[in-house]
């Protein structure tokens, strides 16, 4: 302490440096004065001036030239990022000019620049001769990193955070393998800059080998854009884009990208791909989402998606703690093999507003919810080919009103009992069918009362289990009004629904008689962090109304079994297995999805069987497993490994494999895939892509770890 107040007693008097309002702080194990002009610091020297940091063995301030001669090993920080060591300086009182001997430039605890004599200019440019420049661990026993660039001069531009290379050499392992007379890059310190980013090698058996080079420009603090060129020994002539803006209240990102190949002589090929999220008053956002794509083959033949369906859709909604709000308006392109835009419903809108309140005099928690619904087809034609209520040209528009309402009561034993009803009126107009023809008014109810008992087990050990059976009988009335079958085709039997009052998707359909829904779960939690669940049902009817297909599980007088079981385990294991199985153990369908993470191997699969059903446009049995793993193979090298496989052709449908490397300085990503299908206009192909990014060096990449220095 008195060192410090010492130092500070002579800086007062010295004015170091010249305005009171900047003096700067001076900590020190010695401090003297020679003659009435030197101030000498020894020992543990630091300084604090306008935000900047010095340390340094010895300073020496001579007040008639202002300036400050320094004795290292010295480290001088802006605290914004950039640090400058050295074995000695000369410098200005204000740190800002000077010459720094045997010194280096760290920026952003990152990129590092070694060279004989640093020069300083007016706090701003940092000028530095004979330089080499990387952010690679240098060891002792092997002084030549992976890479380096080797300049005869290099200017720091820190208000610009713009690095200046003068006569530039990379040296890969200490081989020279490029030169550039200027090479201008950003400091690992700024977030965006004009400029070029790591280019990508790549190899498409249908399309060629070409490099693609993304350039980067800035318009303005908010927008940015980024083009892509790309160009193969196949003739091919792609350009891929970006824009991204923000905006006060949101922002969007236009993505796309137009080509020419060989694939399509004459034609021009692309796709468009934009999305936006922006505040609205009320509290309401507004999403919006554009997708399109010239052709049915262009996703494939270039490997951006598997997406066989687009989406563009805007939608403006709202989300309270009793309220939801949403409006949309949403199209739809297919690119699926054997469908037609012109009889899918390509355009729809809905409205849907949901209030859930107080039960009032009867208690408990009710909901009402209203919501429209329209679609249209492009196509004009009413007919019914197939007599299944299927029309080509169909559009329909409906409008509903659903109120719902549920309480329960803590019964005698820790039973507790439950009561819920729902009541649904829909009104629905249907044009240009041959079946369905006019507007149709549809009254629905349903009601229950459920059962549940809850038993709960402590060990001697820690561990605890909950077993609960579930009981629920269930009782649906409605009008003799049919209507077509739209939204809800497709069938989900899970834990999820098992005690639910209806078990389709949508509002066309709605599940009718009498039945009983009936289940138990089984719940293990170990003191240790893991947990084991299971839960088992099944649903009971008085009558069988074959609403159902085969496959869903839940046709007949008595549903198939559902069995679902859930392991979860503390270090990053997540296992979740599903079946449908019959009396006589017969699968109908089975789901079964593996999470693994850990530090060094990771693996993310899954496992889907159902059976063939044409009522719900299912003509063959889907049997396939998909899967996305990772392994560190050796310190910095990681194998990659993705698949798919289809049971039912007994063959890959696709497989990839990959090899990373990764440090402080560098990635080298190595990627072979295999896309083994086709079709009428898709052929299979073999993907190669080679990415090397100098990381820290004008890069966005995420550093691995480090290399280790042996002693």
């Amino acid at each position: 302490m008195r060192r410090v107040l010492r130092a500070l007693m002579f800086l007062a008097l010295m004015a170091f440096p010249a305005t009171a309002q900047d003096t700067a702080t001076l900590v020190a194990d010695r401090v003297s004065v020679s003659g009435n002009s030197t101030l000498v610091a020894e020992g543990g020297v630091q300084v604090f001036y306008r935000g900047q940091s010095l340390r340094a063995t010895r300073i020496e301030y001579d007040r008639v030239t202002d300036r400050l001669v320094i004795e290292g090993p010295l480290a001088l920080s802006d605290g914004k990022g950039t640090l400058l060591l050295a074995s000695q300086a000369d410098l200005g009182a204000d740190l800002a000019d000077g010459v720094l001997t045997s010194a280096r430039l760290v920026l952003n605890r990152q990129l590092q620049v070694a060279a004989n004599q640093i020069f300083r200019s007016g706090g701003r440019y940092t000028e530095l001769s004979n330089t080499v420049a990387s952010s690679c661990q240098v060891c002792a026993s092997n002084p030549t990193p992976l890479w380096e660039i080797r300049a005869r001069r290099v200017v720091h531009d820190q208000a610009a955070q713009q690095l200046y290379f003068e006569q530039a050499t990379l040296r890969l392992a200490g081989l020279p393998v490029f030169y550039l007379p200027r090479l201008r890059m950003p400091d690992p310190t700024l977030d965006r800059a004009d400029g070029f980013l790591a280019p990508r090698l790549r190899t498409r058996s249908n399309l060629g080998t070409g490099v693609q080079v993304p350039y980067f420009k800035t318009l303005g603090p908010s927008r940015d854009l980024t083009v892509s060129p790309y160009f193969t020994t196949k003739g091919t002539r792609s350009v891929d884009w970006r824009y991204r803006q923000a905006l006060d209240f949101g922002a969007f990102e236009v993505a796309g990208a137009v080509s020419r190949d060989r694939l399509r002589p004459g034609e021009t090929r692309g796709y468009v791909l934009a999305t936006g999220a922006f505040g609205l008053p009320q509290g309401f956002t507004l999403g919006v989402r554009v997708e399109r794509v010239s052709d049915d083959a262009y996703f494939l033949d270039y490997g951006i998606t598997e997406k066989d369906r687009l989406d563009s859709r805007i939608e403006a909604s709202r989300t309270r703690r009793n309220e939801y709000i949403s409006a949309r308006l949403v199209s739809f392109q297919s690119i699926r093999a054997g469908e037609d835009n012109a009889t899918l419903p390509s355009l729809l809108g809905d409205l849907t507003f949901h209030r859930r309140f107080s039960g009032g005099p009867i208690g408990g928690e009710a909901g009402f919810r209203f919501q429209t619904h329209s679609h249209d087809r492009r196509s004009d034609d009413p007919q019914d080919f197939d007599g299944d209520g299927q029309a080509d040209g169909r559009d329909l528009s409906r409008a509903s009103v659903r109120v719902d309402w549920r309480r329960n009561w803590i019964l005698p034993a820790g039973m507790i009992g439950s009561a819920l009803a729902e009541a649904t009126a829909d009104i629905y107009s249907v044009q240009q069918d041959a079946v369905f023809q006019g507007n149709t008014t549809r009254f629905d109810g349903a009601a229950a009362v459920e059962l549940r008992w809850p038993w709960v087990r402590a060990e001697a050990g820690g561990a605890s289990h909950v077993v609960e059976p579930v009981v629920q009988i269930v009782a649906n009335s409605r009008t003799d009004a049919d209507v077509p079958n739209e939204d809800s085709t497709l069938v989900e039997f899970d834990e999820g629904n098992l005690f639910a009052l209806g078990r389709f998707a949508g509002s066309d359909a709605r599940e009718r008689g009498v039945r009983a829904n009936v289940g138990i779960s089984w719940t293990r939690y170990d003191p240790l962090g893991w947990s084991l669940g299971a839960t088992m049902g099944r649903v009971v009817r008085a009558d069988d109304l074959r609403q159902f297909g085969p496959s869903s599980g839940l046709d007949g007088k008595l549903s198939d079994w559902l069995l679902a079981v859930q392991v979860g385990l503390p270090d990053g294991v997540l296992m979740t297995n599903r079946l449908i199985l019959d009396d006589d153990f017969d699968l109908s369908k089975a789901e079964m999805r593996l999470d693994l993470s850990r530090e060094r191997y990771g693996l993310s699969s899954s496992y889907v069987m159902v059976q063939a059903d044409p009522q719900e446009n299912r003509p063959k049995r889907t049997q396939e497993l998909v899967f996305d793993g990772r392994y560190t193979l050796a310190g910095n090298w990681t194998g990659k490994a993705t698949g798919r496989y289809d049971f039912v052709a007994n063959r890959a449908a696709s497989a990839g494999v990959g090899v990373e490397f990764r440090n402080e300085c560098l990635l080298v990503d190595l990627s072979l895939s295999r896309r083994f299908t086709s079709s009428t206009t898709v052929r299979p192909t073999t993907d190669f892509g080679l990415q090397v990014d100098l990381l820290g060096f004008g890069g966005a990449g995420k550093a691995g770890p480090a290399r280790t220095c042996r002693r």
